[in-house]
């Protein structure tokens, strides 16, 4: 016979509702009695109905997850937070990787909202507010993370990137660095274009105009990292400094360099944007911009919470979370600079 409800509740010493209430991750029952229902379900192998529970509570307890691509290591940072609050407040997580295109992704979205989710949360092309407004109107919780999505009307959270590149750039710059590289993503991404809007700022303030020869901006991919870097190092007008700014670039980057024999930061300074802990294990460790890929995350989850709990409408306000420059070996002074 099938293990129910009541069996679990007799093997934890609880009353069947405060048993449910424990397994929907009620916040009205203790930790204790949380474990001790968790327990008694995993040893007796209970699964709960979730479609007979979303239709008494009008609840899936599902939570999307859309993302673009799983290279980006501050993705994988955030698919561990939003898996692990998920999992303590009683939720389940669909991931749904979308590969930046906006076709698949409105088809996502679209699928979310017939599968009753009860929020989702979205890193995606910036070209889904139709698909996401659309939730909204059915009464799910969505939060845009990572990248703002114009027309859309739910909350957004993202980094401070043009604080960020402002650092890493000034950083070069402090070392005297007046020929520096960008490699960066492309306008139509909050990332690509805060960022190179940080770089060519931090270049104003030094009294220097940006040389559009040692500039490449691309998609979020490896093989692009490769090919810019390629092309920078092979072009007519010299660098001293590079600043990656594209993320999923530097896969495509580091390796080039090595294969290249370009001494890092003997010939070549280095910044890169967003860490990931074979950075700091690079020889030499990599300067970075760490973007708070784990902050960034659990301030999404709280506004999805919010939305969910409260029954509350977005406000649709942006969040922002504070970059912060992470200093290692892989930069070094000019000969003679400041």
């Amino acid at each position: 016979m099938a293990v129910t409800l009541v069996d679990v509740a007799i093997a934890a010493g609880v009353s069947r509702s405060t048993a449910s209430r424990a397994l929907s991750g009620s916040s009205l029952i203790s930790p204790q009695t949380r474990l001790a229902v968790e327990e008694a379900a995993r040893s007796l192998g209970y699964r709960p109905n979730r479609a007979a529970s979303a239709l008494r509570s009008n609840r899936s307890h599902l939570l999307g997850l859309v993302m673009n691509n799983l290279i980006n290591a501050s993705f994988h940072t955030i698919a561990e937070v939003v898996h692990k609050r998920a999992s303590d407040a009683g939720y389940q997580v669909l991931l749904c990787i979308t590969d930046a295109d906006p076709n698949r992704e409105n088809d996502v979205l679209a699928m979310l909202g017939e599968h009753g989710v009860d929020g989702t949360i979205v890193i995606g092309s910036g070209r889904s507010a139709p698909a996401s407004n659309a939730l909204l109107t059915q009464g799910r919780a969505v939060v845009n993370l990572i990248r703002s999505v114009r027309g859309s009307k739910a909350s957004t959270v993202l980094a401070d990137d043009i604080d960020g590149a402002r650092d890493a750039t000034a950083h070069l710059l402090s070392l005297g660095h007046r020929r520096i590289g960008y490699i960066g993503g492309t306008a139509e991404a909050t990332s690509g274009r805060e960022r190179y809007e940080g770089y060519c700022s931090a270049l104003a303030d030094a009294g220097i105009e940006v040389d559009e020869a040692i500039v490449r901006k691309g998609p979020f991919t490896t093989e692009f990292g490769a090919e810019a870097v390629n092309s920078l190092l092979d072009g007519s007008e010299s660098m001293t400094a590079l600043y990656a700014a594209n993320h999923e670039a530097v896969f495509g980057i580091l390796p080039t360099l090595v294969g290249r024999g370009i001494s890092v930061p003997g010939e070549l300074s280095l910044v890169c944007h967003e860490d990931m802990p074979w950075l700091a294990m690079w020889q030499p460790p990599i300067t970075v911009v760490d973007n708070g890929a784990a902050q960034l995350a659990n301030l999404a989850m709280d506004l999805l919470f919010q939305q969910i709990n409260d029954a509350a409408p977005t406000d649709g306000r942006t969040y922002r979370i504070g970059a912060r420059l992470v200093e290692r070996a892989s930069c070094a002074a000019v000969a003679g600079g400041a």
